[in-house]
Order: C-alpha cells, then structure tokens, then sequence
C-alpha cells in the first residue's frame, strides 16, 4: 500500500509525471514548529539535476504545506505537503508503449493491476519518493527537538569501490569510530556523499564512466542513528530491525539490508560477537562492543543503531538492449528520458528520513504504552524479575 507507519502515518500519492506528488501526514504531535524550510533540505539533497552524476532532469521540488499548520505551528491535524512536477517530458517514454524495460516495473505493474502508466515509471519511479522525504523531514526535527536524535547516511561504495574502513566490516573499530563522529556536512562535502575524500573520487569516476557509456551501476548506503531511545521496537513481528528492514527495501532500487555486524557477523564465534555489558554515567548499562547495531531482541538498546542498504544499477539505461515487446516479439529496445547512471548519492537523503519516519513511529508507539502504563501503580520491585546480586 502507500501508507507507512501506524502511529505517526505517512501517505504518498504521485507518479512521475503527473501534475503533483506529495503526502499527507496523520500523528503529527500538536505545537511543533514546522516550516516549509524545515522540509526543503532534505528535498534539495534527493532532487534531480544537482550535479552531472545525476539524472538532467530540472526540477526544483519545492514543497508546499497544505494543510496542519497555523502560525508555524502544527495542529495535531493531517498536514498536507504537495511538490509540483514542472519539467515533465512524457514523450520521452512512448517506446514503453511496446517494449517493458528489462528489470523495470512496466511489465509487473501491468500484470498486477492490468494498466500501467504510459510514461516513466509510475509509482515505482524515483519520484515517489518525494513524499516519504517530505514526511520523513517532520519526523526528523521532531526526534532530533525532544530527544536529540541524530540521523547521517552516507555512500560507502559504487560498484566494486568500496570505502577503506568497509573492508573491516561495520562492526571493525575504524568503521565504527566514523559512525560516532560523522557529520552531514562532512558527507556532503563532496556529490557523491562518501565521507573519503579519494574514495569518492574513485566512485565519481566510475560514475561519470557508466554515464558515458550509457550504463548504470549500483552501490550501498550506510545509515546510522545515534540518540534513539531505549525500548523501541514491538516484538515479535514488529521488531526494530524488521520495521528498518521494511522501510528500507520499500524505497525503489533496494535489494539488500543487514543491521549491525550483518552478514559478516555469521564468520564469528559466539564469544567474540557477544556485546557485553558494563556500567555507564547515569547507573545503567552501556554494551562494550557494538555488533548488535543497536538493536537487541528487536528493542533499541541505547546504543548506536547502524545498518547498510543496497541498491541495484538503475533499470533505465540508453543502450540498446535485445528484448521483447508485450506481445513477445524479440526487438531491440532503445530506451530515452533522463535516469540517473547511479542512485546512491541522492538516494542518502531518502534512507536518512525513512529511518526517521521508523524511529518516530516506535516512538510514538512506545510512548503511548509508557502513558498508559503510568496510570497504574507501580510493579513492586521484588516482581520486576531482577534480584541483586
């Protein structure tokens, strides 16, 4: 469906060329100041054409608040946020009357739903994503206004090149040393959003190659969030990672997710993969080590979450490629339009607020379970299920 979240609720709506995209907000908190400024950062940072290693197509994606505000105030009402598409070329995409795109959502959206949209892709282009970035920046400043939730992405690979401290793993302690310290500005330093200066050039090079050869190349996002509560997460089918996990591999383009250690966690013994706990500043506890990302039992646990996202090479690419049409005809389709030849460096942005929009509706959820629980009187401590030792 179009809807993410339960609590806090964000409805997309658009394809990629009509008139609008957008999204509609419910579970907004009542009295958060919120601006159209507040939510064009993020979509300055995912929209097209902000340098050459991005799709031409000039849009300046400037948003609009609808509805939920008065006085720079929300109202605890839906907001509305509406972006209007000014450079639409649906000519562009007339060969997709005959031919589906390899890899593409053209043939898969017409079986599922028995008409598509006759131009870019529909509901499974990039643009939709707007919304989601859109919904994604009033989560943000709320986590980041009350608990001080800090959220940075970052590429850490296009193609084969990957970032130096990559190689260790995500839980190695170079890797997790950058984790603690890393900025947005430091990621934005550069248009391909890799923190390593070198490797970023590596990458743009790379980048720049496939565009010249009218070819696409894939990539990964790593994601971390520092500051997120304790006690997040609804187990046993809610839990944090699997809601993280959900939101990622929702954004178009994904095809991989791992969550702390992730798959290289699997090359290690119990015993060195085990976080173990020690005393910290306020009376209670803190993991030594990290490999569990954050996240234990499907509960936030205090410390950093962090996890990677991969993304496949766009689909859309201007070679010639030897297919068939509809009808099952072999031909050669020579797709057009504008498409990106990687999405990773504008795809930072969109991880960035599809994890806020997760942290803030388990936040939500939470509290709504810690108000309730409040109103009774406390569990007697001998019950709690701990003893001292």
């Amino acid at each position: 469906m179009s809807t993410f979240g339960k609590a806090f609720r964000v409805t997309t709506y658009g394809e990629s060329h009509c008139k609008s995209v957008g999204c509609i907000i419910d579970g907004v908190p009542p009295g958060l100041a919120l601006s159209e400024n507040d939510i064009q950062v993020q979509l300055t940072r995912r929209r097209p054409g902000q340098s050459n290693l991005t799709t031409p197509r000039n849009e300046k994606d400037r948003v609009a608040i609808e509805s939920g505000c008065e006085f720079g105030y929300t109202l605890g009402t839906p907001i509305c946020l509406t972006v209007q598409n000014q450079d639409q070329r649906p000519h562009d995409y007339s060969e997709t009357d005959f031919y589906p795109r390899p890899s593409h959502a053209d043939w898969t959206y017409l079986q599922k739903y028995g008409v598509k949209a006759s131009s870019g892709g529909g509901r499974s282009s990039a643009r939709e994503t707007i919304g989601r970035v859109a919904g994604g920046a009033v989560a943000e400043k709320y986590l980041s206004e009350v608990y001080g939730v800090e959220i940075v992405a970052f590429v850490s690979s296009v193609g084969a090149i990957d970032m130096p401290t990559s190689a260790e793993g995500m839980s190695g302690p170079e890797f997790q040393k950058l984790l603690s310290t890393i900025t947005r500005e430091q990621v934005d330093q550069n248009t391909v959003r890799c923190p390593d200066q070198e490797t970023a050039d590596r990458m743009q090079e790379e980048i720049l190659a496939c565009s010249r050869e009218k070819n696409s190349t894939g990539g990964i996002v790593t994601c971390v969030i520092r500051n997120a509560p304790v006690g997040l997460g609804e187990p046993c089918f809610d839990k944090l990672e699997a809601m993280l996990a959900h939101a990622m591999l929702s954004i178009p383009a994904t095809k991989g997710f791992e969550v702390g250690s992730g798959f290289s966690g699997t090359r290690l013994k119990g015993s060195e993969h085990n976080d173990a706990f020690e005393s910290d500043a306020n009376g209670g506890l803190r993991t030594r080590t990290n490999h569990s990302g954050g996240i234990q039992g499907g509960i936030s646990n205090g410390e950093s979450i962090y996890f990677r996202v991969a993304f496949k090479p766009p689909a859309t690419i201007s070679q010639d490629q030897q297919t068939a049409t509809y009808a099952g005809q072999e031909g050669v389709l020579a797709a057009r339009g504008r498409h990106d030849p990687c999405v990773v460096p504008r795809a930072v942005p969109i991880v960035e607020t599809m994890a806020a929009l997760t942290i803030m509706d388990a936040v939500m959820q939470q509290n709504a379970r810690s108000a309730t629980s409040a109103k009774l009187k406390p569990v007697p401590a001998e019950l709690k299920g701990i003893k001292p030792v």
